[in-house]
């Protein structure tokens, strides 16, 4: 394992760690893991609600899931029990059962271990909130993203837009400022900065300049992951 490489880039919704982390994927050559379709996926296959089942009936349920990641850059492919993981996790409503199930110990355990397996198999870009905190403290490159509540609102209308999907800005707004509570104010991991993390504002950058600022933070030389395999 000494040989991989892991990456860690967290942040607030719609900061656009997404894009970032796929892009430098890319730029690195390796796989990018994105965790929060890891909880999305939970808490949509369990479904609206289930962050009240008891913890036997959640775990009896968990114990039934399995990921797998292919590909490298914004080509990997993150599947749940062999059936990769779509537009159907992407919508508002799935994205609060998630900050919702992200609360409970039980599930973030869970996934805790399914995402330090990946990492113990793959060279990473691992992109979530907790990933420089809890999931790979010693990762040799953390990052945490962050932009105002309007400006990640903004993006996140103009995403949802291209998407063909509905969307309001003001209510964009509220959602986003509550899960932001929710995220930074939970008991059990708590989305912060790792304390060797490098924080850049996004608010006034664009794309270009963010990944700009990712690439100089980490080192080109990429050696000591030739011959890892990526799936």
């Amino acid at each position: 394992m000494a040989d991989l490489l892991i990456v860690t880039i967290d942040g607030p919704a719609g900061v656009g760690k997404s894009t970032m982390a796929k892009q430098l994927a890319r730029h690195l050559s390796i796989p990018y893991l994105d965790t929060g379709a890891m909880f999305r996926s939970v808490a949509w296959k369990l479904g609206e609600g289930s962050w009240e089942w008891d913890e036997g009936r959640i775990q009896a349920e968990l114990d039934t899931f399995e990921y797998a990641l292919s590909g490298i850059g914004e080509d990997s492919v993150l599947s749940l029990n062999g059936t990769p993981i779509g537009n159907e996790i992407r919508t508002e409503e799935v994205g609060m059962w998630a900050s919702n199930v992200a609360t409970l110990p039980v599930v973030r355990s869970f996934l805790k271990k399914a995402q330090q397996d990946l990492g113990a198999r793959f060279s990473l870009v691992a992109e979530g909130r907790d990933m420089g905190t809890v999931i790979f403290p010693d990762a040799p490159h953390k990052f945490f993203l962050d932009a105002t509540v309007d400006e990640r609102a903004h993006r996140r209308f103009k995403q949802l837009q291209a998407m063909n999907k509905p969307a309001d800005l003001n209510e964009l707004k509220e959602q986003i400022a509550k899960r932001d509570h929710q995220d930074r104010n939970r008991a059990v991991a708590p989305l912060k900065a790792a304390d060797d993390a490098t924080t850049i504002d996004t608010t006034d950058m664009n794309k270009e300049q963010v990944f700009v600022a990712l690439k100089e933070g980490v080192a080109c030389d990429t050696t000591g992951n030739e011959g890892v395999t990526h799936a």
